[in-house]
């Protein structure tokens, strides 16, 4: 393999990566408080607070289970708090299925709410991405 034909190569597929990293869905997040046990995924197996619970919109029949995604929250969805975000994103396993009549796309732990808004908010609009 030539010099030209690597280097477009490996253009091409650094432009995949970046371009599948930026792509990020929108939705809503919620939070729920403990206990966090049992879970849908993972029964009573103890998964630590930086979870969630997926909505059916993100469920996939529990495809989603112990799925990794990277939430970030963009902006209020009620007058109550006008600028809710704290800034940056959380990193949070998906270990439950969001109960009928969730609110949210997902349903995050108190702990990983807090981490990027104000958790009297109560709901947020949000990005993310499967990390």
């Amino acid at each position: 393999m030539g010099v030209g034909t690597k280097v477009l190569v490996i253009t091409t597929m650094a432009i995949c990566l970046i371009s599948s990293a930026a792509y990020a869905s929108e939705g809503t997040a919620t939070f729920y408080t403990p206990p966090y046990v049992p879970s849908a995924c993972n029964g009573y197996k103890n998964d630590g607070v930086m979870i969630a619970a997926a909505s059916y919109a993100i469920w996939n029949n529990g495809a989603v289970c112990n799925k990794s995604f990277r939430v970030k929250c963009t902006g209020a969805t009620n007058q109550g708090t006008p600028h809710p975000c704290r800034g940056g994103s959380v990193l949070v396993k998906i270990v439950d299925l969001c109960p009928a009549g969730c609110q949210a796309t997902i349903d995050l732990s108190q702990e990983a709410f807090s981490q990027i808004a104000n958790p009297d908010a109560g709901k947020i609009k949000i990005e993310f991405n499967q990390a």
